[in-house]
Parts: C-alpha cells; structure tokens; sequence
C-alpha cells in the first residue's frame, strides 16, 4: 500500500519549472514564428550505454506520468516568468492554459533496453512536446541509472536479500526517487521511509552505533534495544570487539536473536567467523547482514560467505559510479505545416563527434533465438517485420493528454526480473563488454 491507497494527502506541486529556460524561449520563437502546432515526434534514447554495461534498465516511467499530469503553470509559476522577463505575454496566455493533449508510448518501466531503443517516444505539437524535454530527461536519467547498478547488485547477490540504504548520501528528494528505482531494479526494502510512504516499499531499520556509544556498556544498549524492538530484532556487533558482541547479542537474545550487522573490518572473514559463533552458540538460524560501502563488485566477492543480506547505500545512489545514462530528447520527425492532415517528415541531427541521431518515428521489437533468449534489438522506421509483430516493446502510455498505463510499482520489478531472465546469460556478467545484443536498424 502506498499514500494514495491509504488516502492519505500526497503533495503534488507544479513541475512546470523542473524545466531549462530555452525550452520556453523556444515555445515563444515557434509562437511567434508559427511552427509552435506543427505536430512532431520527439523519441527518448540513448547512444550507448555506460561503459562497461551490457544493457540498461528503463526506471522512472510510473514518475514521468506524474510529471506529465502535474506540469500545470499556475499563478506562481506566471508570476515568477513574467517577474524575471523570461518570455512575453502572449507565451505567458499560451503557458496559462497549457495541458499536454498528446501520446506518449514507450518501453514499460522495468523492461531493459540497448543503444538506440526509443525508450520514449512523445508526439503533440511541437509546443506541448518541447516544453517536457528537461522534466522527462532529468526522472528518466538518474532513475535508470540507479535501477541499473540495483540490477547489476542484484544479479551479484544471487538471490540474497538487498537492502537500499543511501538516503544519507545523496539529496533528500533523489534519496526517494533512489530507492524507488532500487526496487524496480531488484532491491527488497529500503531504509527510507518516505520511499515507503509514497510508493509502498517495504522499509527496514534498526540502530546505528550510537545507540550502543549512547549506553554504559554494549550489553546495556542490546538489551534496551531488545526490550523495546523484540528479539527478532537486528543487532549492530561491530562497535567494539565482534567476537564479544556477538557472545552478549545471543545472551540478550536467545537463540531466536533475527540478525546481526557487520559494518566494518574484512567483510569475508568476519563473516565466517560469525557465522561459526552463532552456530556454535545455537544461534543457526540468525541472519548475517553485511554493509559498508558495498557495490557490486565487493557483493560478488562476498558470494561464498555466509551472508545473508546486503545493505547498500552510496553506490547504489550515485548509478555506482555511473550517475546518469546519457539519454537525449530529440526531434525525430514534424509535419510539414500546422494543418492536422499534413505529413509527417523524418529530421535528424547531423553533427559530429558521435551525437548524430537517426530520424523518423519509430518501433522496436526484440528478435529472439529458438530458445527463447533475445538475440537482436529491432529499430524500424517502416513496417513492422511479420515475425516481429508480438515482439513489439513500446507501449501506450498518455492517449490524448490522459494517463492510460498506470501500474503498481511491483509490476515494473517482476517485468524487470523477467526481461533480464530473457537475455543472454552473459548479461549479467561483471567482467567489462559491449551490450549484450546488437542494436538493429531496419
């Protein structure tokens, strides 16, 4: 359950501003110049994938759907452009009724994609289309980013449980929109709780170490914590010595002690060595927590230790070491002339240095092997291919302005779960390659 399906209020401010100034000035150019109606197609995408990466992980779609409904200019926002100058009056009537009346089809949220894929594709006039550049690239950027380093740790874990934790590291905004993304891209829980109230991921926590440098003694603050949690509770042994602490946890405790978290020190060794105590102690079924500046790389070398869940904070939410995914927003085709009936024309950008874009508006299926394993994505601009029609990847989001594609958020983590089960096993690999499939045009 999230906030709206408790009825509880959900702030819903205007994204109107989470814009660049020239997406504006150029609404007031077309305005004036008489362009601003010629319908168009702008398509989301992105050149290549990170280095390194063999595939991305489309996250923050069920977020664009709220920034599109909410990207209203109210009588602040007005009143803020027309303070500053920043477009004329008659932009300024043309912004007070604005509404986005347009279609938007694209990749659903969890699905992967590769070099190319129009991971959005967005089509209106050229005046309600341009204004959501900046919005739709800022939400689709940084979430698919983090959705891809969860992802990567995920497969890494191997089915061990993951703990999104990096709130504390990175802004209180992006903090939610992190662990939301997380979610998506294989995490179970999160430690923030606003994450938890407004998309209903389940939220964990326990204490940090000063709870226990609170108390007289170690064994002080593990009985006041089970006192007051229970003794399924999740005890921090690495303040002092681990060894002891792990002695005095199972004492406070009893052998039905939930967890321990190690924090510190050489994660693989003080693993085992836990793990041996508990056993020892008849504490078997008491579960091993690791943290510490983990990132997929160090949750794969963990891989024959006796963990049974990781907690991952600043890698997760800086993309681990990959912030943003490159994705652009550009105009890949536009009627001839402001009449509804005049033809589309496929326009592209020409430039050098690797920012050429490919126009025309397109469709993208993925073509699979005898085996059912992906093999090819399928770009096209023309007819969809006999064999490809059911391998169609884009879906129908906004219909005439309205939000038709609303999804609980645990709709986009099993799809994802499933599109990955769908590719080569090489995928998931962290050893550095190419994407895992070509990238086809036709």
């Amino acid at each position: 359950m999230n906030a709206a399906d408790l009825g509880l209020p959900v702030d819903v401010p205007s994204t109107a501003l989470f814009t660049d100034q020239y997406e504006l000035t150029m609404l007031q150019a077309a305005l004036r110049g008489g362009t601003a109606d010629r319908r168009s197609v702008f398509e989301v995408f992105t050149r290549r994938l990170p280095e390194g990466r063999r595939y991305g992980v489309v996250a923050g779609t069920g977020r664009v759907l709220d920034a599109v409904e909410n990207f209203r200019f109210d009588a602040g926002v007005l009143g803020f452009l027309r303070e500053r100058g920043i477009v004329d009056e008659p932009t300024l009537e043309w912004l007070a009724d604005y509404r986005f009346g347009g279609d938007i089809w694209g990749y659903p949220e969890g699905e992967v994609y590769f070099p190319g894929s129009p991971v959005l594709r967005v089509e209106g006039s050229f005046a309600e289309c341009v204004l959501l550049e900046t919005v739709i690239l800022s939400i689709l950027n940084h979430d698919s980013a983090i959705a891809a380093a969860a992802s990567r740790m995920s497969a890494a874990a191997g089915g061990r449980r993951l703990i999104e934790m990096g709130a504390r590291r990175t802004h209180e905004l992006s903090a939610v929109a992190a662990a939301r993304a997380a979610y998506v891209g294989g995490f179970s829980s999160t430690s923030d709780l606003a994450a938890g109230f407004r998309y209903g991921i389940p939220t964990v926590g326990t204490s940090a170490h000063a709870f226990t440098l609170l108390h007289d003694t170690e064994r002080d603050a593990f009985r006041a914590q089970v006192e007051s949690l229970g003794r399924g509770t999740t005890l921090l042994v690495d303040t002092y010595d681990v060894a002891e602490a792990v002695r005095t946890a199972v004492e406070i405790a009893g052998t039905e002690l939930g967890a321990v978290r190690i924090d510190s020190g050489d994660l693989l060794l003080v693993a085992h060595r836990v793990r041996q105590q508990l056993d020892e102690l008849g504490a078997r079924d008491t579960k091993i927590v690791v943290t510490s500046d983990l990132d997929e790389y160090a949750i794969a070398s963990l891989a024959a230790a006796p963990v049974d869940a990781y907690g991952v904070g600043t890698q997760l939410v800086t993309g681990s070491g990959h912030p943003t995914c490159s994705m652009v927003y550009k105009l890949v085709a536009r009627a001839e002339s402001a009449d509804p009936r005049a033809p589309l024309r496929s326009v592209a950008k020409k430039s050098l240095g690797g920012k050429a874009s490919v126009g025309g508006r397109k469709w993208a299926a993925r073509r699979r092997d005898a085996d059912g394993v992906a093999e090819a994505e399928v770009v096209g601009t023309g007819p969809v291919p006999a064999d490809l029609v059911d391998r169609q990847l884009m879906a129908e989001l906004v219909k005439g302005g309205d939000v038709v594609a609303r999804e609980p958020l645990d709709a986009a983590r099993e799809r994802h779960m499933a599109a990955l089960a769908g590719l080569p096993m090489s995928a998931i690999q962290l050893s550095r390659g190419e994407a895992v499939i070509p990238t086809e045009y036709v």
